[in-house]
């Protein structure tokens, strides 16, 4: 039906709000948010005691095979060929075999710890790696279990944990925002995965290119393409729309965060170029990211910028593979080219943080939304595995040298000590400070949080 109201308006007042949602809304994709408030501020005492002041959320987009990376299980080479003694999960119905992977496991570091060949540069910080083992989750496909490890939801649009940080913590810097993906997938949820959903705009995160490539590193609004003159009347202009359209509503959630995120946007235009620009950094650190090399350059620029962001007070920072690991088939081919890209920049970035004494209180989050089976998918592949994976953890208060939990003898369920992934997320909260059953934002007359009615804190992971 029409709305006569909406019928009156004049061209002027039609095109005034036109622009003000089109304006709002491109600019709050552009610049994400910083939340100069904490929702946590005045109830400190009722959250535990921050270890870390950042995550970086290295996310390996399509589920890396956990038995062929740092769940090692002899029992594989043994039955290797032979039908798997167990029941399959039941939304599976074939009986394949198991399959041994091409790669050898060796221990690694004092403290032992089982990393395959696969990724020889993790296996050399292996003493400052903390790996869960026991990991389940919701979801047999990716869209679902990709929703899981970035919102906590498999099938509502719900914030995203960046965005619980940014409204709980805000931003560490005042003229950056508390949360960026660095090439964040397309698909699987795509925005949803890093957005606000009913959160105030201003906590969606600042995208830096996509699907594993970080671009120039550069936001096109703060390249220099605009004359200064030109950009501040845009920016006027817009936030005039914005306050107007506020004094006509009444208090709104969504305007006032898309006035915050304007705001925010015009105040990167000082603050971000630097930290942006990787030309600022030496040339042997460049080289030990890969920088510059055909296999490891993209994902080499991503790791690094996302330090020159941990450095500078972003809050948290998700970093995409763009390798999708989904072998169905040609594991060892596949499995080869993507730790080949991913292995070499993520160990410099636990290097680089250590030296520059920031590994302690930052955060490093390792894993995909599931792990694989151990049995044969085709003639060479794995299928998708959400009853057992493994995630790795490093500095921010994790336990380093140190692997919990086990799945089964063929590495298929999580069996001893099971973390599901709300207790990861629960975890990584505690870690950050903040006691994820007080983190709750009233929508819809129901109080939400990351981790729903569910999750506990993994305690025997904690340093």
């Amino acid at each position: 039906m029409n709305d006569q109201r909406t019928l009156n308006l004049d061209r002027r007042e039609w095109m005034s709000r036109s622009t003000l949602a089109l304006g709002s809304v491109a600019v709050t994709a552009m610049s994400g948010g910083v939340g100069n408030a904490s929702a946590i501020k005045g109830q400190e005492a009722l959250h535990p005691q921050a270890r870390a002041k950042r995550v970086i959320f290295l996310f390996m987009h399509g589920g890396p095979s956990h038995v062929d990376t740092f769940d090692y299980k002899p029992e594989l080479a043994k039955h290797d060929g032979k039908d798997l003694p167990f029941e399959l999960p039941p939304n599976i119905s074939a009986k394949p075999k198991l399959m041994n992977g091409p790669w050898k496991f060796s221990k690694h570091g004092q403290s032992g710890l089982w990393v395959s060949d696969l990724l020889p540069e993790m296996a050399k910080i292996a003493d400052s790696l903390c790996v869960i083992r026991s990991m389940h989750t919701r979801g047999q496909s990716h869209g679902q279990a990709v929703g899981m490890i970035n919102t906590g939801s498999d099938n509502f649009v719900r914030p995203s944990v960046g965005a619980w940080l940014s409204y709980a913590l805000g931003s560490g810097h005042p003229d950056l925002p508390a949360h960026v993906a660095i090439g964040p997938a397309t698909a699987h949820g795509g925005p949803r995965n890093y957005g606000a959903a009913f959160l105030p705009a201003l906590h969606q995160a600042t995208a830096i290119g996509s699907n594993g490539k970080p671009g120039s590193g550069k936001i096109p609004y703060l390249n220099g393409s605009l004359e200064d003159d030109t950009l501040n009347r845009r920016f006027q202009l817009l936030q005039s729309m914005n306050h107007r359209h506020l004094s006509r509503s009444g208090p709104d959630r969504e305007i006032e965060g898309a006035i915050a995120a304007v705001d925010l946007a015009r105040r990167m235009r000082t603050a971000a170029p630097d930290v942006f620009d990787l030309e600022r950094e030496t040339q042997s650190t460049r080289h030990a990211y890969g920088i510059g090399e055909k296999a490891t350059d993209q994902f080499g620029r991503s790791c690094l910028l996302a330090r020159r962001l941990a450095e500078a007070g972003v809050r948290f920072i998700t970093v995409s593979s763009g390798q999708v690991w989904d072998q169905h088939g040609n594991l060892k081919s596949g499995h080869q080219k993507n730790a080949l890209a991913t292995d070499r920049p993520v160990a410099a970035l636990i290097e680089d943080l250590k030296q520059r004494g920031l590994w302690d209180d930052t955060l490093i989050v390792w894993g995909g939304e599931f792990g694989r089976t151990p049995v044969v998918q085709g003639s060479n592949g794995r299928d998708h595995n959400p009853q057992g994976f493994s995630v790795v953890l490093s500095g921010g208060g994790s336990k380093p040298g140190f692997a919990y939990g086990n799945t089964d003898e063929f590495g298929y369920y999580a069996r001893e000590d099971r973390v599901h992934m709300h207790d990861l997320h629960a975890t990584m909260l505690h870690l950050m400070g903040v006691d994820h059953t007080k983190l709750t934002y009233r929508y819809a007359g129901r109080d939400f949080r990351l981790t729903d009615v569910h999750g506990k804190v993994v305690d025997g992971v904690l340093a």
